[in-house]
């Protein structure tokens, strides 16, 4: 097995007692897919009670311990690449930039170019190396096809305070979306735990915890009433992939242009993606301590979409 550091994990669910060692493992590690967990198995990097265990197919017991070694990636050869940026704030340890739709966060293996990252690199030769090879200074996530804002950390104390606000939930991250149907009620909480899809491993769902779900809480408010859509304001407790799209779904109310998660209808406006836009980010500077608002201006996309929407329904 490689010399990196152990994950250590126990079987302590009745559920699970006659699952496969694969599947088992891909609903505890979220973020790495069933192909990818299957290659640790036959690579030699998993233990089952201590002993070396390379058949996917191997059946996991209650109280067995689960040993797992994840080998570092193989590093992408990450090129600069000048890509302007839509900066809302910078300074010498902090980045937020307004991403557009259809540009990806960062590289991955079939696409190391055009990418958030590259486009980071250019503008800012000191991120090498802050957060991973492949996620230089990249705090958290947007999907390709969400707008707005999201943060950067250029050094190693910011990459690590920003973390922690995350994680603290002390960071506030509001999104604005507009939503298939009108909510009952003009705000509530979605408390509803997310995992890996049981079939499509590309996909997110509401997954119970005990299967491999992690917490997810949404917080949302009616922010415009039209017609039959709602713009809907969304503030997130925590960070699950896909974690608005998922919740907003699963309660009857898609996000509309949500390809994956909604329900793909027309709505008679040209969308680059799910109307969905990081629209405010308060933070706490990692440096002065001082308090750090950025609000992204909302995309041509979306202004257009609600005043059709609104004279579609008379409402301007």
């Amino acid at each position: 097995m490689s010399d990196e550091s152990p994950i250590i994990l126990e079987v302590n669910s009745e559920y699970e007692i006659t699952q496969r060692l694969d599947i088992w493992l891909s609903q505890q590690m979220l973020e790495l897919s069933r192909s990818h967990i299957q290659k640790l198995i036959s690579q030699g990097n998993v233990k089952v009670n201590d002993q070396l265990c390379t058949s996917k197919k191997a059946i996991v017991h209650q109280g067995d311990k689960i040993i797992l070694v994840i080998p570092p990636p193989i590093p992408l050869a990450i090129e600069a690449n000048d890509i302007p940026l839509d900066i809302l704030y910078e300074d010498d340890a902090l980045l937020i930039i307004n991403k557009p739709a259809g540009l990806v966060v960062h590289p991955a293996p079939g696409h190391s170019e055009g990418t958030l990252v590259n486009a980071l690199l250019a503008h800012c030769d000191s991120l090498a190396g802050i957060g991973g090879v492949q996620r230089p200074g990249i705090v958290h996530r947007l999907d390709k096809d969400t707008t707005g804002a999201i943060m950067v950390a250029k050094t190693d104390h910011a990459y690590q305070h920003l973390q922690a606000q995350l994680q603290a939930k002390t960071a506030r991250r509001e999104y604005l979306g507009v939503v298939y149907g009108s909510p009952k009620t003009d705000s509530g909480i979605i408390n509803l735990p997310i995992g890996r899809h049981r079939v499509d491993r590309k996909k997110m769902a509401v997954t119970p915890v005990e299967r491999g779900g992690k917490i997810a809480v949404t917080h949302w408010e009616v922010k415009e009433r039209l017609g039959n859509f709602s713009m809907i304001l969304f503030r997130l407790e925590t960070g699950r992939t896909h974690q608005i799209r998922v919740h907003s779904a699963q309660v009857g109310y898609p996000i509309v242009g949500d390809t994956i998660y909604g329900k793909g209808r027309s709505v008679g406006v040209n969308l680059t993606g799910q109307v969905l836009h990081a629209w405010r980010l308060e933070l706490q500077h990692p440096v002065s301590g001082e308090l750090v608002e950025a609000i992204a201006p909302l995309p041509e996309d979306f202004l257009t979409l609600v005043e059709v929407l609104r004279k579609r329904f008379g409402l301007s």
